[in-house]
């Protein structure tokens, strides 16, 4: 996905001209505008010439998004986004209360003026002209934008504000020169009376209420971002590199592949690296949401923008610039935000054709009303305020600015949807499928129980099977060393060690022979008392993997070694099925292991002895039964994942699965799973909310401004009214969006 940043869109009008442009362009795939971020995104073979060359010839300005726009963006985020906004608005609101001083005041309340003012009506309906010049001159960008649209066939909000502000004004002079002309021919009582037909201040007011609904709006926006800014914010600007056996301080954009830095306690960790030296706890909260640091010694991985709450290490640089994992996250965020929902559709097909069915309907409103009582300043006011009143910005930001706050919200808390869809059909889920191995389960065996033969100590036994199985490559002889390392019990030399492939091990100690293995391979040596035999049967039963040794015949004990379960498993579930989700374990593993683990868990369901190329097929099946979300993190769930309408690869799984998935948890925590349901049902539930007050607010409030109910009910909207409500709509539509943020993910 190619990304572009394009100028000059003003409402959800302009984004539908531009994606409807670049859609026509030979090559491409799919494109979607964001008109929250004002960004471009396009899918296909086109180049990026044609593509550009498609949207200027729309009317607008585009460049190719690049790294150092991001940059930029970042840097310009602590400027306050409603700043130009805020200055238009103070400078048209100090000759706006002059103006209607002039009109309001003295025309309409009789509040004095200077003498010569008053025998002059003409001059004071100048005075008006010229202060509302001036307010146009400082808001000019409403009319030039709006002209361009008209130029460009794509019409658009700010067409509709400058022919409503331009209306009132065009007349107001018209007016005005009939003033004049009265004055000068000694009718100076109906030159007088002619003041109340001026809508100066209308046209002055229409222009500083949109700017007001502007700055709100802008204000609101620049917070759907914190979440991004907020990352951005946690990169340190230097580096401490160690040259020559000397710590040297340097730009972070120095910082190479390779190179050593030092991290000393309370600072963040500059790129991502690998510890060489030293131990510490790394707060990751910035990455995964989990705010209990995590342990590390040599070898362990750093990622920047993590801090070091402890000790001083020293690491070498194994990724950097774009690609840290902290780049990677923002860029996951800032794509996904740029691409659309299906929700969305809807009001993309209304805003395409909203604008000019607006000047239409302004247009017979003013025809109708002409025709019904012949008063054009009535039938002008109603066809003013149908221009003014409309809204297609709420439509267009109604969808941008909840998936935004939502993708935001999900990565402060270590869940990155990948695209718009994604975070809308998550909540839309009917079945979660679990894969047992590193999503249910930790996906490291541990060793669990420890049998001992009469007259054989704990120790005794841990130090034989340790000894045997520090040269297996087997996983469970690896989590016997390492409950051994744990315990400082070591190991002690062995000689003639092999494998026998499915049996187990065995070697030489002290002249010795020892034995390793399962029941069948160590029975060829020993005999193994009945009680022993049956404990072995319960551990299988229990989903845990009997080891047994012995010295030559003498049979030492059993370890039992098992992928046990992680600790939230069992309150994910249980969140799960009390969303009325339907919850399945998936695993290859076979039926009596899988069950045993299911029944640790509540897990009801569980479809066990699968082959990978047989999950995806699994999948497919449950998709006849509703919404499948696949939770998983290893190559063979990648397919299975593809094949599911929500797939979610755990953080810790393989590059391969979270490449295949829509969602990816950065943290290896069960709990996510709900937790990234119940934010994608909320922010589905915003955008609703979003999209029905654009279209109430629009179906109700045009009808209205045309004068539909005036003769029903005497109701009238003013064309300053209509601007007012159009200033605060999309105001509503982007704070209701903030509201997101107050989700709680952890219930």
């Amino acid at each position: 996905m190619r990304l572009f940043n394009v100028g000059g869109m003003n409402c959800a009008a302009c984004s539908a001209r531009v994606e409807k442009a670049v859609s026509a362009v030979s090559g491409v795939d799919s494109c979607s505008v964001n008109l929250l971020m004002n960004t471009l995104s396009v899918e296909g073979s086109a180049t990026d010439k044609d593509i550009m060359d498609a949207v200027k010839k729309a009317g607008y300005t585009i460049k190719p998004q690049k790294s150092d726009d991001t940059k930029k963006a970042e840097t310009n985020a602590e400027e306050a986004p409603e700043k130009p906004f805020l200055k238009r608005l103070w400078l048209s609101l100090t000759f706006l209360l002059v103006l209607m001083y002039f009109s309001m005041g003295y025309v309409m309340a009789g509040f004095p003026l200077p003498h010569f003012f008053e025998s002059n009506p003409a001059l004071v309906a100048f005075v008006q002209m010229i202060l509302t010049l001036i307010v146009m001159i400082i808001n000019r960008n409403f009319f030039i934008n709006g002209i361009k649209g008209v130029l460009h066939k794509s019409a658009n909000m700010d067409t509709l504000v400058a022919m409503g502000s331009g209306v009132s004004f065009l007349w107001s002079a018209a007016i005005l020169f009939i003033m004049v002309n009265r004055q000068l021919g000694g009718n100076y009582e109906e030159a007088t009376h002619l003041l109340h037909e001026l809508y100066f201040e209308s046209a002055a007011m229409i222009l500083t209420l949109i700017t007001v609904g502007k700055a709100l709006e802008a204000k609101a926006k620049g917070k759907t971002t914190d979440a991004i800014r907020s990352l951005s914010k946690l990169r340190p600007d230097t580096a401490c590199l160690i040259k020559d056996g000397k710590e040297v301080t340097v730009e972070i954009s120095q910082v190479k592949t390779g190179d050593i830095f030092a991290v000393k306690p309370g600072e963040s960790v500059p790129v991502d690296g690998v510890i060489i030296e030293g131990e510490t706890a790394i707060n990751e909260a910035a990455l995964t949401g989990e705010s209990i640091p995590v342990d590390k010694t040599a070898g362990s991985t750093v990622s920047a923008a993590t801090v070091n709450t402890s000790g001083y290490i020293v690491c070498e640089a194994t990724a950097v610039g774009e690609d840290t994992l902290l780049s990677k996250i923002i860029k996951t965020v800032t794509d996904a935000a740029a691409t659309k929902a299906p929700v969305a559709r809807l009001a993309d097909k209304v805003s395409g054709i909203f604008v000019p069915a607006v000047i239409i309907i302004a247009f017979v409103s003013f025809v109708l009303w002409m025709i019904a009582d012949g008063n054009f300043s009535h039938a002008l006011s109603r066809a003013v305020a149908v221009l003014v009143i409309s809204c297609p910005c709420s439509l267009g930001l109604a969808t941008p600015v909840a998936v935004t706050v939502g993708h935001g919200v999900g990565a402060k808390n270590g869940i990155l949807f990948k695209t718009a869809e994604a975070i809308e059909n998550a909540g839309k889920t009917d079945i979660v499928v679990l894969d047992k191995t590193g999503t249910v389960t930790k996906g490291e065996p541990e060793v669990t129980d420890i049998i001992t033969n009469t007259d054989i100590d704990e120790q005794t036994l841990v130090t034989l099977a340790c000894s045997l199985e520090a040269k297996s490559e087997h996983p469970l002889a690896k989590a016997v060393v390492l409950f051994a390392e744990q315990r400082n019990i070591g190991g002690k030399p062995i000689e003639n060690f092999s494998a026998v492939s499915g049996k187990g091990v065995k070697g030489t100690i002290n002249g010795k022979e020892v034995f390793g293995g399962n029941l069948e391979y160590i029975k060829e040596f020993t005999d193994i008392p009945q009680a022993f035999i049956e404990k072995a049967g319960r551990l299988s039963s229990a989903g845990k993997t009997p080891l047994f040794f012995s010295e030559g015949s003498c049979f030492y004990g059993i370890i039992a070694v098992a992928d046990v379960i992680r600790n939230e498993s069992p309150a994910a579930v249980e969140k799960l099925k009390n969303m009325g989700l339907r919850v399945i374990m998936l695993t290859g593993d076979n039926e009596q292991t899988a069950k045993a683990i299911a029944s640790q868990v509540n897990i009801d369901e569980v479809i066990a002895g699968v082959l990978p190329h047989k999950k995806q097929q699994a999948v497919a099946e449950l998709k006849k039964e509703g919404k499948v979300a696949m939770v998983g993190d290893g190559i063979n769930d990648a397919p299975a994942l593809t094949a599911a309408d929500i797939g979610i690869a755990v953080g810790a799984g393989t590059d391969v699965a979270i490449d295949a998935a829509d969602v990816v948890l950065m943290k290896s925590n069960p709990e996510h799973i709900p937790a990234l349901i119940t934010l994608s049902k909320q922010t589905l539930r915003n955008i609703h909310q979003n999209l029905f007050w654009a279209f109430f607010y629009n179906a109700l409030c045009i009808p209205l401004a045309a004068g539909l109910f005036t003769n029903l009910f005497g109701w009238e909207l003013s064309p300053m009214m209509g601007a007012a409500a159009m200033s605060l709509s999309s105001f509503c539509v982007v704070t209701n969006a903030l509201r997101l943020t107050k989700t709680k993910l952890n219930k």
